[in-house]
Parts: structure tokens; sequence; C-alpha cells
């Protein structure tokens, strides 16, 4: 099983390695862009606005890990990443436990488990969401085990879609990322309103050159961010499942190794007492 999630980790640190600093140069740029004033307002004329007197897609900048109010909120989404089998260590448990966490504090804010919606990527999420007592408004088992664009980008348009339709006040994803072999944290990112501004440097706007035009430029670049970010993280979940159950068979190949260790030292001590305790009635008895 070590030698199956190594090679599966390899494969998956692999596609991580290429897909991270991608998505992040993209919401760079973005939220780059979306700092001019100008070109915000203009984007949110061109999308529309509802009848909550906000557009289609808000284009706010919010803390990345910033929880919402009731007040501002009537429902939340929550998207968490499980795995579907068991054998990988903590990985599950820490999910849970930041998922519960999370939900522990919605409700202390003023908000029903029937106000919050929970997408569960991963068997084992859905489960202990369903033992909470949560219906599932989506549960993605396959996607776990076989991470894919476009059943991620599916997920994304969904989101995306209950959001912009004013269905929930904010989504947020709960999900491990991968540091390295030996450590994968678990992490609540808000996936909207986006939080544009949290990966850059100062204030100002970054003055691109854009062709054709900026408005253009931004609803091309936009569901491509919103997509790959549910790809990213999907991506990033797996890679830290495979760390997690390689260094889970790595301590119990380990542990085995210690436990043959201890039984062999203690069947050649009783073997030698016996071997002893013979060679003492022969001597015994020869004397006689």
């Amino acid at each position: 099983m070590k030698m199956v999630a190594s090679a599966k980790l390899r494969k998956a640190q692999s596609a991580i390695a290429g897909k991270l600093p991608y998505e992040k140069k993209l919401h760079h740029i973005l939220g780059g862009m979306l700092r001019d004033d100008d070109l915000n307002k203009a984007l949110h004329s061109e999308l529309g606005f509802d009848k909550t007197g906000r557009a289609s897609l808000v284009l706010q900048d919010v803390a990345a890990d910033a929880l919402p109010h009731k007040k501002t909120a009537d429902r939340v989404a929550i998207v968490a990443f499980s795995s579907n089998s068991s054998l990988c260590g903590a990985f599950n448990s820490n999910i849970i436990k930041k998922f519960r966490e999370t939900v522990s504090l919605l409700l202390s804010d003023g908000f029903v488990k029937e106000d919050i919606d929970v997408y569960a990527v991963g068997r084992k999420m859905a489960e202990a969401a369903r033992k909470d007592g949560f219906e599932l408004a989506g549960d993605y088992q396959e996607m776990a085990d076989k991470p894919d664009y476009d059943d991620a980008a599916a997920l994304a348009s969904l989101l995306v879609d209950s959001f912009s339709s004013s269905e929930v006040g904010q989504v947020i994803l709960i999900y491990s990322h991968f540091n390295s072999a030996a450590s994968q944290v678990p992490v609540r990112e808000n996936y909207l309103p986006l939080a544009l501004h949290e990966r850059d440097d100062d204030g100002e706007p970054i003055d691109y050159i854009l062709e054709p035009d900026p408005i253009t430029v931004v609803k091309t670049l936009l569901p491509q961010v919103l997509m790959l970010k549910i790809y990213t993280v999907l991506l990033d979940a797996n890679a830290s499942e495979h760390a997690a159950r390689t260094m889970a068979m790595q301590i119990a190949s380990d542990n085995a190794k210690d436990l043959i260790s201890e039984l062999t030292l203690a069947y050649n001590k009783g073997r030698q007492s016996q071997i002893t305790a013979e060679i003492l009635d022969i001597v015994g008895g020869s004397m006689n």
C-alpha cells in the first residue's frame, strides 16, 4: 500500500506543482486589474444588478478566511474535500474537525443547519455531514478519487450560479493544503465573494496593457479563475491524501518491524530459557 500511495503521490505532486503557480498568477492578475475603480464600476454595470442591488457576481474584496454574518447572508455553502477511503492517518479527521469548527462558528452567529448547504467531495466527508444532521446539497465521491477538470468546472458553475442568484451569500472551501510529504494543513478559504487582493503587496492598481479591452479580458478571465480554483483545490486535497497515506503506511511498516523485532527477541529469550532448563535437567540427572 505504501508503494501504491507513493506512486500516486508522485503523480499528484506533479499535477499540483504545474497548476498551483498558474492559478495563483491568474488570481494575482485579476486582483490587480480590479483594483482600478473605473474598471470595477464598468464591469458591475456590464454584468447588471439583481433585485438585492448587488452585481450578479460580487467583485468585492474579502478576507480569505472571513466567515459571513447572518445579517449579511441568509444562506451559506460549504464545499469540503476529504477522501473516499481510510488508512491515511489524520487526513480525514482533520478535515472533519475543520468542517465542524466552521459549522459551530456559523451556528453561534445565528445560522441554523437548514441555512448551510454542504457539498461533500469524498465519502468520509459525506458520511460525517450526514451524521451531523445535514442534507447534502451535492455528493461528489468519484471526483475525490479521480480529479477531473470538467467535473471541477461543473461544480464551480453550480456554485457561481447559486451565489449569483442570491441563493447563498457566501461559498466556503475546506480542504487540506499540501505543504510537503510530511505536512498537510487543513485550510478554510472563501471562494465567493472573491478574496481578490489577498496576494498582492500594495494597494495600487497594476497597469496592464490589455487587448482587446479590459471588460472583455476580465469577463473571460473571471470564469477561468473560478473554475481553475476548484480544480486546483481538488488536486491539492488529492496530493495531501496520498502524502498522508504514504506517511501512515511508512509508520505502519516501521511499527510492524519493531513488533517483529520485539517478538523475535521474546521468542529467542523463551527458547534460550527452555534450552537452559533442559540442560540443567540433564546435568542434574547425570549427577544422580
